[in-house]
């Protein structure tokens, strides 16, 4: 049966990406393996330890204050108290990575939120 000009592209695409495969293969092995010896590298020569701990202690500290009012907690449904909640560990986790943290605040925390937070995340009692 005689073959279209596009059925035998195809094909010979098809057969040069068969006779490719061990090759890329490789180049990902290859390349895995020096970003292993990178990180190996890049370990040894930071003595001093986790990069996130460096960068706290170059932390400046920001004199703004950001406050967060969770006293309409009492007019949302469930679904909406729990994306607040999500938000609030966003906006905590965030501050605390940033180079200029602002100071975080949380108030009239109580309700559902409060009782969400005490299911969901038992940690944020020790938050700073």
């Amino acid at each position: 049966e005689p073959m279209s000009k596009r059925q035998r592209k195809k094909l010979m695409k098809q057969k040069q990406w068969e006779e490719q495969k061990d090759l890329r293969r490789q180049k990902r092995r290859e390349k895995r393996q020096k970003r292993k010896l990178e990180r190996q590298s890049k370990l040894n020569s930071d003595n001093e330890g986790n990069d996130r701990k460096r960068m706290r202690r170059e932390v400046v500290p920001s004199t703004l204050r950001l406050i967060v009012d969770c006293s309409f907690d009492d007019l949302m449904v469930l679904k909406d108290v729990k994306k607040l909640h999500k938000q609030i560990q966003r906006c905590y986790a965030e501050n605390r990575k940033a180079f200029h943290p602002v100071q975080f605040y949380l108030t009239s925390h109580g309700g559902q939120l409060k009782s969400n937070m005490n299911e969901n995340d038992k940690g944020w009692v020790n938050w700073k």
